[in-house]
């Protein structure tokens, strides 16, 4: 095996492929290897048995062959390189890399060990990649990341039609929205629960290209696959992963059809005033809102320690009441939301709090929706 490739082009393609690559592979080391196939052009392959990654770019290839290298390591190396164009050749059991002046050569690892990787499901649709990629930051906010937990470590993807819609819980907080894609088969319709880091990880990393292709496998969850892939610079990247396997909760009914109390607020001031206010909060405390009289008064701390108050203008309609939540989980919310008012919506104090942007005129849905529970007060 022998080529020339662009650094630049290698380095970003190797360093996507090797980014889900385990630092600990344990019984199996060559799990942390990066298979790197000559032909026409290259193609380099990651697989842990959950999750694969396939990265096609152009390369000058002068001898074909397949090569498996150890994966973090080559991406030290070519991230490190000088801008001119990286010389890759297999001699014997080592491979031979030359950049410049520089040169390093690398232990090759079993090729015949690496196990075989999953076949892309086929095609259910495309979705414009910079959308997916917004809607999937905005609904893995609410993700858990309690390993015990894992069904709550995923995001829904529920399909109806021309509509997708992300749902996300960690049991304390809820996230949802919805975007528009286009399916193969115009009544398609099907859910499934995939892993939120991978998820997030790939649909920003495909963002480069206008549209993203998904595959799902038959099934659903269990033993089905989710495959994206998607047009970059230089080639095409591929990403499958498995399906959480789980019953998602029936989350949809914790969204109340009316509203008792609702307020509008700046984002921005808001945000801010939750920031300062939070600073003498004491660990696992709720800070402490008021609504009514105009705004919306935050406090924080207690009477033998530091306390905090402040309060925003907002537009209040219907019953004053006073509630508190994590104030971490609140600005993870609200952070979420790309309008520059928010409304939040209560039925009561002690029930959730549901935030959204404030919608246009002329629109009815604030598309991303974000259900927080409250917080306990202390006297």
């Amino acid at each position: 095996m022998k080529f020339r490739v662009d650094r630049d082009v290698f380095a970003d393609a190797v360093a996507w492929a090797a980014r889900t690559l385990p630092t600990r592979p344990g019984s199996q080391p060559v799990l942390a290897g990066l298979m790197i196939t000559a032909g026409d052009g290259l193609i380099l392959n990651s697989f842990d048995y959950e999750t694969s990654a396939r990265a096609t770019l152009n390369a000058d290839v002068i001898e074909e062959g397949t090569v498996l290298v150890p994966g973090r390591m080559l991406a030290d190396i070519v991230r490190a390189l000088p801008a001119k164009p990286v010389d890759v050749s297999l001699d014997g059991s080592r491979v031979q890399l030359t950049c410049g002046s520089a040169r390093f050569s690398i232990p090759s690892m079993p090729v015949d060990e690496y196990p075989s990787l999953p076949d892309m499901p086929t095609a259910s649709g495309t979705v414009k990649s910079d959308d997916f990629a917004h809607a999937v930051s905005q609904a893995v906010t609410a993700a858990g990341r309690d390993d015990m937990l894992p069904v709550l470590t995923g995001v829904r993807i529920e399909i109806e039609g021309d509509t997708i819609a992300l749902l996300a819980t960690d049991r304390f907080r809820l996230s949802s929205t919805e975007l528009t894609w286009t399916p193969q088969t115009p009544d398609a319709s099907f859910a499934a629960l995939v892993p939120a880091k991978i998820l997030a990880d790939t649909a920003k990393s495909l963002t480069t290209g206008s549209e993203i292709t998904i595959a799902l496998s038959a099934g659903g969850q269990g033993d089905g696959i989710i495959g994206f892939e998607g047009q970059v610079a230089g080639g095409v990247r591929r990403t499958t992963t498995r399906l959480l396997d789980g019953e998602f909760p029936k989350v949809r009914a914790l969204f109340p059809a009316e509203h008792l109390t609702t307020a509008v607020v700046s984002k921005a001031e808001l945000v801010e005033s939750v920031k300062r206010v939070a600073l003498v909060a004491g660990r696992n405390t709720a800070v402490q809102m008021t609504f009514g009289d105009g705004g919306i008064t935050l406090d924080a701390g207690s009477s033998d320690e530091a306390q905090a108050t402040e309060s925003v203008e907002a537009v209040i309609n219907g019953e004053s009441l006073t509630t508190g939540f994590n104030p971490a989980y609140l600005l993870d919310g609200l952070g979420a939301i790309d309008e520059a008012e928010v409304v939040l919506s209560f039925t009561q104090a002690s029930k959730p709090v549901v935030i959204s942007g404030k919608p246009a005129e002329d629109q009815d849905d604030p598309g991303f929706r974000y259900l927080l529970m409250p917080r306990r007060l202390l006297n």
